[in-house]
């Protein structure tokens, strides 16, 4: 099984793979290319992040600056919205629905590394996927852990750290995030 198929299916992988480094130094020329684009040139920008993501669908948006890890673990449902300095680690799937929102400065991180410190100077790493349902908005510097579910119609608050699954139709804010009310979205 190759480092990538280690890394795809969730299991321990070296990072510092000879494929795995260079499908990460082509994402990032694509995303450095994405980033110096002229606001106004939407059909480059449409057709750089066709090359760059797994499953792209429908309108997305996003704004510079954007970098991302190897691109084809992140899909897009419909309708997204990014703004500024978004980073995404997408070492495993990253699932973004439909009319998704995301504040500036967010990140979204499915690498993972080991506690113990033997096992983390080895090189190992591994991988959670996120999946963000539809209609949810993360606030500005929002942080998701490996891992986690954002339910659909939910709203993190600006500057949450969401460590575990948030129910559907929930308000959930601080750190660790906690869901402090139910959103009635009727």
């Amino acid at each position: 099984m190759t480092e990538k198929e280690k890394m795809i299916s969730g299991l321990d992988y070296l990072a510092c793979d000879k494929q795995l480094k260079a499908e990460r130094i082509k994402a990032k020329n694509l995303c450095l290319a994405y980033n110096a684009l002229p606001a106004e040139d939407f059909k480059s920008k449409e057709d750089l992040l066709r090359r760059l993501f797994g499953k792209i669908a429908g309108n997305v948006i996003i704004e510079p600056n954007f970098f991302c890890d190897y691109g084809y673990n992140i899909e897009f449902t419909d309708n997204a919205y990014i703004n500024h300095n978004c980073v995404i680690l997408d070492c495993a799937k990253v699932t973004i629905g439909a009319n998704v929102m995301i504040g500036p400065n967010c990140g979204i991180y499915t690498a993972t590394h080991p506690i113990e410190a033997k096992a983390r100077i080895s090189a190992l790493e591994s991988a959670k996927p996120i999946l963000i349902e539809d209609n949810v908005w993360l606030g500005g510097n929002v942080t998701i852990l490996p891992g986690v579910r954002i339910g659909r119609n939910s709203v993190i608050g600006a500057g949450a750290v969401v460590n575990r699954d948030v129910p559907a139709n929930s308000l959930a804010v601080g750190n660790p995030c906690k869901i402090i009310r139910k959103i009635n979205n009727d």
